[in-house]
This record gives C-alpha cells, sequence and structure tokens, in this order.
C-alpha cells in the first residue's frame, strides 16, 4: 500500500534510488581512474622538460661571470660594481677572461671551430655578445630654481617618453648612433625602470684582443654618462653534453640618485626538443595530453548544455573551467615556442659573425614553463573532487564551507591593521631599511615577521622611538590576537563538524566504501582471503568445539561431530537448494557412497545419543 501510495504520488521507488546510487559511484570512479591516467601523463610531461643540468649550468656560469673577481681587488665583481670605474674595470677583466677561451689550461690550442670560444672547454659562444645601453634626454626633469647656478643639467629616470634618441659622442659606429627598438622583443623589468629594447649597441669581436681595444676605446671617449639609465649585456651559450642552451644577461642599472644596481638573468632551456628516445616518448606523452583535453572538453561541453546555469554554481566545475583554459593556453605557447623555434633557429647559427638573439626564445620557453607549472598545480588540487568521498577530507572541507563567512569577516578585520602598519612601517623605516623600502617591501616584511624572519636591529636604527613601539604592537595585535582569532574559528567549527559526524548527520562515503569491497571481492575471487561467511562459520565452529571441550566431550567426538557437520551441509547445498526446479536429480555412483556413508554416521550419531540418553534414565532412576 506504502508503494502504491508512493507511486501515486510520483516518488521513486528506493531500489531505483540505490540503482542511481550506485550508478552515480560508478561513474565517479571511473572518472577518478581516467583523471589519474591524465595526471600520471602530465607529470611525466612536465617532469620530462626539466633538466637536473640546468641548474648545474646556471651555477657554474653565475660562478664564472658574477663572482670573479678583478685581478689585485678581490671584493670587485660584477655584484660588488657600485661605479663606473668598477664597471670598467669588470669589463676589461672577468667578463673578458671568461668571455674567451681559445686553449687549454697548459696554452694548447685544441679547437679550431670558426674561432669560437668554448666555455669551460664544454659550452660553446653561439655568435658575438652584445652590448647597449639606454640613455634619458637633458632637462626631462626641472631644477629648483635656487640650485641652477650650481647645476644647469637634470636626467630623470628612465622611462619610454624620457629617452634620448639621438647620436652622441663620436656618431661615427653604432654605439654611437641610436637603433629602433625591435617591437617583437619582450621588455626588461629591472629594479628602478623597465626598459624597451634597442638604444645604442655594438657587438664584440671574435678575437680577446679587439674586444679589449674597443671597451678601451669606448671608456677613454665616456661611452657611459651622466644620461646613461641601464646598461645590457647579452650572450648565448649552447652545451651538446646535455643539450641545453644558457642565454646570459647581465644588467647594470644607472639610476637617478647615482651608483650602479646590477642584476642578471642565467635561463637554460631545451629549445631542441626531440633529440634522443627519451625525448620522442615526451612528444607521445603531449600527444596523449591533447586527446585526454579534447575528451574532457567534450565532457564539460556536455554538462555545461545539461545543467546550464546551475553548472556553475559549483566550485569543482569553476576549478575545472580554469583548469581546461590553462591546457589551452600551455598549448599555444608550446606551438608558439616551437614554431619561433623552427624559423629562427637556424637563421641565429647561420652566421656567427653577429649576436644570435636567443633571449627572444628563452622569453617565451619560460612563461611556457610557468603556465605548465600553474596547470600541473592546480591539476593536483582537482584531487580533492575525488578523495571528498573520504571522510577526513569531507569533514576538512565542511569545516572550510562552514567557516567561510567567518573568515571572510575576520580577512577584513585583519587586512585592515595589516595595511596600516605596512604603510607605516613604510613612512617610517622606508628610507633607511630595505626591507621597507618600497610599500610592497613592507607588505611582504611583515608576513617575514608573522614567521619570524625580521630585522630588529635595523628597525630600532631607523627610529628609536617608533621603531620598538612598532614592532611591539604589531606582534601583540597581529601575532597573538588576530591569528589566535583565526585558529579559533577554525577549530570551533571543526568541532561542530565532529559532533555531527558523530550523531550521524554525515555524508555517505559510498565511493570509498565500493572501493574496498570490490577489493576483497577480487581478493575473495583469486582465493587469497576467506569470505565473510566462511569466516564466521569457522568462527562459530570454533566456539561450538570449545564449549564441547567444557562440557567434557573428547576429541575423537568432536572431530566426528565436526565431520558429520561438513558433510550435512554439503549434501544440503547440493540437494536442498532453493534453485533446483526439477524433482527428479540423477545420482551418481560417487554421490551414492557420499549419501551412504553420510547414512552411516547418522547411524553412528543416533546410537551415540541413544547410549547418552540411557545413561541419563539410569543416573536419574538412581536419584529416585
Amino acid at each position: 500500500m506504502a508503494e502504491a501510495s508512493r507511486w501515486h504520488l510520483g516518488g521513486t521507488p528506493k531500489p531505483k534510488l540505490q540503482y542511481r546510487k550506485d550508478v552515480e559511484i560508478r561513474t565517479t570512479l571511473q572518472e577518478l581512474l581516467l583523471y589519474l591516467i591524465f595526471l600520471i601523463n602530465l607529470c611525466i610531461l612536465t617532469f620530462g622538460m626539466v633538466n637536473p643540468h640546468m641548474y648545474y649550468l646556471n651555477k657554474v656560469m653565475s660562478s664564472l661571470f658574477l663572482d670573479t673577481s678583478v685581478p689585485g681587488e678581490e671584493r670587485t665583481n660584477f655584484k660588488s660594481i657600485r661605479s663606473i670605474t668598477d664597471f670598467w674595470k669588470f669589463m676589461e677583466g672577468p667578463f673578458l677572461e671568461g668571455l674567451y677561451w681559445d686553449s687549454w689550461y697548459n696554452n694548447e690550442s685544441l679547437y679550431d671551430l670558426k674561432n669560437t670560444s668554448r666555455i669551460y672547454y664544454e659550452n660553446i659562444l653561439l655568435g658575438v655578445p652584445r652590448v647597449r645601453q639606454l640613455k634619458v634626454r637633458n632637462n626631462t626633469c626641472k631644477v629648483y630654481s635656487s640650485f641652477q647656478s650650481l647645476m644647469n643639467e637634470c636626467y630623470d629616470k628612465y622611462t619610454s617618453k624620457n629617452e634620448d634618441l639621438s647620436d652622441f659622442g663620436l656618431k661615427s659606429d653604432s654605439e654611437w648612433t641610436y637603433s629602433a627598438p625591435n617591437m617583437s622583443s619582450p621588455w626588461h623589468w629591472g629594479f628602478v625602470g623597465i626598459y624597451r629594447n634597442g638604444g645604442y649597441i655594438f657587438t664584440l669581436s671574435k678575437s680577446k684582443s679587439e674586444t679589449l681595444n674597443k671597451f678601451i676605446n669606448l671608456r677613454l671617449n665616456s661611452w657611459i654618462t651622466r644620461s646613461t639609465r641601464v646598461v645590457f649585456i647579452d650572450f648565448s651559450l649552447y652545451n651538446a653534453n646535455v643539450n641545453l642552451f644558457c642565454i646570459i644577461r647581465l644588467v647594470a642599472e644607472f639610476p637617478a640618485t647615482g651608483g650602479i644596481l646590477t642584476s642578471w638573468q642565467f635561463y637554460s632551456v631545451k629549445l631542441l626538443r626531440y633529440v634522443s628516445n627519451y625525448d620522442y616518448f615526451i612528444a607521445s606523452c603531449e600527444i596523449t595530453f591533447c586527446i585526454f583535453l579534447i575528451v574532457f572538453t567534450t565532457q564539460e561541453i556536455q554538462k555545461i548544455r545539461e545543467f546550464k546555469s546551475a553548472y556553475f554554481q559549483s566550485i569543482w566545475n569553476w576549478l575545472e573551467l580554469l583548469l581546461l583554459v590553462l591546457c589551452f593556453v600551455a598549448i599555444v605557447f608550446n606551438s608558439y615556442c616551437n614554431i619561433q623555434i623552427f624559423l629562427l633557429l637556424g637563421q641565429l647559427l647561420k652566421n656567427t659573425e653577429i649576436y644570435s638573439d636567443f633571449y627572444f626564445l628563452a622569453y617565451w620557453h619560460i612563461y611556457y614553463n610557468n603556465i605548465i607549472a600553474i596547470t600541473i598545480f592546480f591539476a593536483w588540487i582537482k584531487i580533492f573532487k575525488f578523495i571528498n568521498f573520504n571522510k577526513t577530507m569531507s569533514q576538512l572541507s565542511s569545516t572550510l564551507s562552514r567557516c567561510m563567512k567567518d573568515i571572510v569577516g575576520f580577512a577584513i578585520m585583519f587586512f585592515i591593521i595589516f595595511f596600516a602598519y605596512a604603510q607605516l612601517g613604510f613612512l617610517v623605516f622606508g628610507s633607511q631599511v630595505d626591507d621597507f623600502s618600497t610599500f610592497q617591501n613592507s607588505i611582504f616584511a611583515q608576513f617575514r615577521i608573522v614567521l619570524g624572519d625580521f630585522n630588529f636591529a635595523g628597525i630600532q636604527q631607523a627610529n628609536h622611538i617608533l621603531g620598538p613601539i612598532y614592532f611591539i604592537t604589531f606582534i601583540f595585535f597581529v601575532f597573538f590576537v588576530l591569528l589566535n582569532m583565526f585558529l579559533a574559528i577554525i577549530n570551533d567549527t571543526y568541532s561542530e563538524v565532529k559532533a555531527d559526524y558523530s550523531i550521524g548527520r554525515r555524508p555517505d562515503f559510498e565511493l570509498g566504501k565500493m572501493i574496498k569491497e570490490s577489493y576483497n571481492n577480487a581478493l575473495e575471487k583469486l582465493k587469497l582471503k576467506k569470505t565473510q561467511k566462511d569466516e564466521s562459520k569457522e568462527r562459530k565452529s570454533e566456539d561450538l568445539a570449545e564449549q564441547a571441550r567444557r562440557e567434557g566431550f573428547d576429541e575423537n567426538e568432536i572431530q566426528s561431530a565436526e565431520k558429520m557437520k561438513k558433510w550435512k551441509e554439503r549434501l544440503e547445498k547440493k540437494y536442498y537448494s532453493t534453485e533446483i526446479q526439477d524433482d527428479y536429480q540423477p545420482v551418481t555412483q560417487q554421490e551414492f557412497r557420499d549419501l551412504f556413508l553420510y547414512a552411516v554416521e547418522l547411524e553412528k550419531e543416533l546410537h551415540y545419543v541413544s547410549l547418552k540418553l540411557n545413561r541419563v534414565m539410569r543416573k536419574v532412576s538412581a536419584l529416585q
């Protein structure tokens, strides 16, 4: 009646609901297995792009060009350059010596490959290095009237509007005339400015002596002036042993304040992608990745068509879309890099007497690596979508979802106080302490203070009164009060979730249960594990045997009873099964023998029971 009523009201019968739930669980399990294959393929693909030799190549090159000191001045290297004099000492000393390796350590000439230098005897210098500078015009800033009698020239910081485009100095060679920038080349983001391509450019010679004379000539004719804002030194190497290109850029910025700020970039990249058998295996992984991407995209399009606006209400669907977008962006970057390498690599290697601009290729290759790194990160995060069926993970997600409103409210209060302290630190210590030199640096410095990394001596030296007050109040309000409030919010919510789970208000964990059951069934089919029914029978049989021993039965009687029971169960299973429909069942000779032995054993049992009864009756009669 209840079933009929439920059908009448439009409900779904329980067996059908269970069937739908089982189908959903099986579908989720299939998606998990498919996604794990995709994730493994993506991991192989990404790790195949990274070579441990990249780090060692960068380390060797940075040690050579950054840490090598000027002869006679151990403290002067590229990192410690602070003046124009130091810069020319570096160019004529460590840089020149590190760039030209034309003989073995015993002065024996080993290589004769178009007079190409081999740095550390293993790294071929591709083309020739290039040096370029960018300048600003005079009067790009205004001198206060009271100081105009002392200084009539003013050179502002570098911007594209302030850049000087006119020729200067000797005006004879390319280093004295302005070269227009290449629009396809990326800009450089330095410490005190963002610099574009172009400028006053010259390339070095294949000969070490000619290059030295060039440097001396430029130094004597004041190639670097007050209007100079940055000097770039670019060159590229190739190591055939590990199939890696090393693109090197040394940067010396000349801020408007005076002095020199040095920075550097060492990019070890694998531009020749497919050389060894392992490279072709990675190529097959890339093809598999594209196939997976097509399948996942088709699935998401079908879900959007089916659920429409309801599809966008799940955070996991948004993560899925983000992952697909990142995958497509990665494919676009990879295709663009491969096309540019195919078009430009041959041209760059054709003429060894000119500068080979591999920086453009390395720049986009690094961006492709960054996109892949972000993609693999979100790909791992997506695992939480499937393991959310686990009890512990469900508690974690429930805790975060419940306390989200409280965390948002707390975050507003936290960042109001945090940014207030960041601005206070920037204004009070910005001119004295490097960690507070900019507002952005102040924010990150305060995060480091929370983690225990701080420079209290520098803060105190910058301001003896406000320094300690700032530090103590920041530690008290942010570390002791706000962070403990944050932990209390999460702890209370987690306690509530655990309490709800303890009284039964929790989701079903069918996926984990189903995986466990499938695993146990497989073991049972392979006869590696006994079924629960067999285990319960064995336990029951052991209990009965133990009870019989306590009642005084000997071992022979117990073994005979167990044998009798096994025969009985086997025969009942064969002849009294509910699946047998026919009355007539033919009996084989072996089966007849088993039945006969079973009857003999029954007779023995009846005789034994009769003796027991007679013994009991005699004892009863004696008592009367």
